[in-house]
């Protein structure tokens, strides 16, 4: 029986000394310090119980039964029957960890292929625009540590959705040419419980460092974005309606939320103002390249637009929601906190991206295409630099 790989056993391990810590605390009466001792435990406990339920059913009865004494015991208000309960939650955590040791080693797969598995080229733009808002936000420069522990927890919430993403479409991955083929669970140089549990464990860890380091709004918020991208997108829209992607784009649009949450810790309209932006830039992107890659989706049965609708009607709505995304882009300078720099730069950078859009639908052509789309990926990332630097000047 293959044995666990390294990513689970550090789950499981972490599992077992939050805990322990949950245990101690509750018994020192430390209030306020052991609610969220006990809060940070919970997240490894569950990612341990799924990675078992899906990959490794041997430890899927001390995981479970783990999972349920810890709340029984938050269930449990009565000091001694809390403690007892806490106790033997620790002690079930401890059997499944050891289990984690067991088994036949499994073939160690390449560092660069965890790498790929949490897509950066997609990270490094989500956490521009999560970065970003926090300027927007503080109305100024945030903390430098502050910016590194929310840029890092939003990095691990952003990698490990991209890795359960490759576990799940590993097979539609294998049908869409050379582009997707090649990704590390789909070409089988990664095994598929070991994908899994790399994504599990950077979710777990995500809202660990986040609550603990941040606040609890922000590190909610990066989990709703991650399971809503994981579960709702990749594992029902993509695969069910055309508006996939229309939908699905709530979850890119998490990251400016996390970045507003971390600096203020709550959630105003001006952070709703920058959602919308990136979720109206989402469709037109994607659309951008489905006409490029539209053979790939029939091949692999994906209803995307072109696919369905065809390349006439995909560029029609490109350019309806590039007219409502640069309308929306307004929004923060006329009822928001940013002024004329934001304002100068949002009109330019409209202006090329509905000009762009224009173009395609007047000539749909592969050239058209790819100009939208590579210039997409560069308007997001300066619109929000543009956002950033306005509160400076």
């Amino acid at each position: 029986m293959p044995r666990p790989g390294p990513w689970l056993r550090l789950t499981a391990v972490f599992a077992a000394f939050a805990t322990l810590l949950a245990v101690v605390s509750g018994a020192a009466s430390l209030g306020a310090a052991h609610r969220l001792l006990a809060a940070l435990a919970l997240p490894p406990l569950v990612a341990l119980l799924v990675a078992a339920w899906i990959a490794h059913r041997r430890l899927l009865v001390p995981a479970g039964g783990a999972l349920v004494l810890f709340g029984a015991a938050a269930l449990v208000t009565a000091p001694g029957a809390h403690l007892a309960l806490a106790a033997l939650a620790f002690a079930a955590t401890l059997v499944a960890a050891a289990a984690t040791y067991r088994g036949v080693p499994a073939p160690r797969a390449a560092w660069r292929d965890y790498v790929t598995l949490t897509k950066p080229r997609i990270m490094s733009l989500l956490l521009i625009t999560g970065f970003c808002a926090m300027f927007v936000g503080a109305d100024g420069a945030p903390s430098a540590w502050l910016a590194v522990a929310t840029m890092s927890g939003l990095a691990l919430a952003c990698g490990g959705a991209s890795a359960l993403n490759h576990v799940i479409d590993r097979d539609i991955d294998k049908l869409m040419g050379k582009r997707t083929r090649a990704r590390p669970v789909a070409a089988e140089r990664v095994p598929p419980s070991r994908a899994l549990e790399f994504g599990l464990t950077l979710s777990a860890f995500s809202f660990v460092l986040l609550a603990s380091l941040v606040n609890p709004l922000t590190a909610g918020l990066a989990l709703v974005g991650n399971l809503f991208y994981v579960l709702v997108y990749t594992r029902w829209l993509k695969r069910s309606t055309p508006q996939n992607i229309v939908i699905g784009g709530a979850a890119g649009a998490v990251p400016p939320l996390v970045g507003w949450a971390a600096v203020t810790g709550n959630l105003t309209l001006p952070a709703l103002w920058l959602f919308l932006i990136v979720f109206f830039w989402t469709p037109p992107h994607f659309w951008a390249l489905a006409l490029l890659i539209k053979r790939d989706y029939e091949a692999a049965r994906i209803p995307m637009l072109p696919v369905v609708r065809g390349e006439r009607e995909t560029a029609r709505q490109i350019l309806l929601y590039a007219g409502v995304l640069v309308g929306v882009t307004m929004v923060p300078f006329l009822w928001g906190p940013l002024g004329f720099a934001y304002l100068v730069a949002a009109l330019a950078l409209g202006g090329a991206f509905l000009l762009l859009a224009l173009n395609l639908w007047r000539e749909r052509t592969p050239k058209r295409a790819a100009a939208l789309f590579h210039y997409s990926l560069l308007y997001l990332a300066l619109l929000f630099v543009a956002m950033a630097v306005d509160p400076l000047l």
